[in-house]
């Protein structure tokens, strides 16, 4: 039985230095490694370490995940941002709200469980264990200028 470590140092060098569309093939690279591992505990550890999966990218680490801004025109659509926890909301324009989720889905936060857009609304799961000002500041990182128009009690 390999120890958590040996797993996870396996794990950090096979997504470092590939490219791995899904977890069967992490599974078979850390088989090649001599590392029997699950399919539950492979997706714990990629958890455990934010290792996280991009379209079109594949599995990236924490480290090598870049954040472009978000287009101006994206960032202007949002009219207001409230957070009630464990949700948030997002009145857009009309016809505003799928570019604003489809961005936000696109360039993961680990504050952030999920979005679901209608047409001028897109509604946010947020994760337990952080505060409205560390979502903010998340969300602004990736759609600077998005603060100006957050309410939130006691902020």
């Amino acid at each position: 039985m390999q120890n958590i470590k040996t797993r996870q140092s396996a794990l950090l060098d096979i997504v470092g230095k590939e490219t791995i569309f899904s977890q069967e093939e992490l599974i078979a690279k850390m088989s090649a490694r001599g590392i029997v591992t699950t399919q539950a505990t492979l997706s714990r550890d990629l958890k455990a370490l934010h290792i996280r999966k991009l379209p079109g990218e594949g599995y990236k680490l924490p480290q090598t995940l870049t954040r472009e801004a978000a287009s101006p025109s994206v960032v202007n659509g949002i009219i207001r941002l409230e957070i009630s926890f464990p949700l948030a909301v997002i009145r857009t324009q009309e016809g505003y709200a799928a570019a604003v989720a489809t961005y936000l889905d696109q360039h993961p936060t680990d504050s952030i469980l999920g979005t679901l857009a209608g047409d001028d609304t897109v509604l946010l799961g947020l994760r337990q264990g952080y505060t409205p000002k560390q979502v903010l500041a998340a969300l602004e990182q990736c759609m600077p200028g998005i603060c100006s128009r957050a309410t939130y009690p006691n902020l």
